[in-house]
């Protein structure tokens, strides 16, 4: 039996000729004094140990990954709702360029599916089924952030966390993204 394409994206090329179609994931994470402690390297026999903050800002990172290309795009926020979500998807919109439709995948969030939420002309939604995090690669994004840049610190302020979420994000080149998103039922024939 041979490969096929999703009949989704067949579905979107076919009410959209003459554009390229690109398939992007997308998806929120919230990065915060809580902190997250990840793996260190240490003296065999020895009990490593890593600071660990209980206080409670946080700042949110809206990341949208192609992984065929490795193109992305990114919204540092204090908060998650509609109004960011709509501006999200206009960068998103801008990031993939003039002649491409982008087959936008994401999750059920309450800011995704809310009425007021403003989808650009040159985006169709696809909405993953309720709790399928294995299937949204961009949660590998947020895992490789906080394995790396993120995970094991102290941040001072809301300030702080947002440097660190943007020089974390920064970081991620093309090739470094599509070698953590791709995988071969997302890349194959997209």
């Amino acid at each position: 039996m041979g490969r096929t394409r999703p009949p989704f994206v067949d579905q979107v090329r076919a009410e959209h000729p003459g554009q390229r179609v690109e398939v992007w994931f997308q998806d929120e994470a919230r990065i915060g004094q809580q902190g997250t402690l990840t793996r260190v390297w240490g003296r065999r026999g020895s009990r490593p140990r890593a600071v660990r903050q209980t206080e409670y800002k946080w700042g949110y990172v809206f990341g949208a990954v192609n992984p065929r290309t490795g193109a992305s795009s990114a919204l540092i926020a204090p908060t998650v709702n509609t109004e960011l979500m709509s501006e999200h998807l206009r960068m998103i919109a801008e990031e993939a360029g003039e002649g491409v439709h982008v087959v936008l995948v994401l999750d059920g969030a309450g800011w995704h599916v809310a009425k007021a939420l403003r989808v650009p002309a040159s985006m169709t939604l696809l909405f993953l089924p309720p709790y399928s995090p294995e299937l949204m690669p961009v949660e590998r994004v947020w895992a490789w952030m906080r394995q790396h840049h993120l995970g094991n610190r102290v941040f001072e302020d809301e300030d702080a966390i947002d440097a660190a979420i943007v020089s974390s994000w920064n970081s991620l080149t093309p090739r470094r993204l599509r070698s953590i998103t791709a995988t071969k039922w997302i890349t194959h024939e997209n």
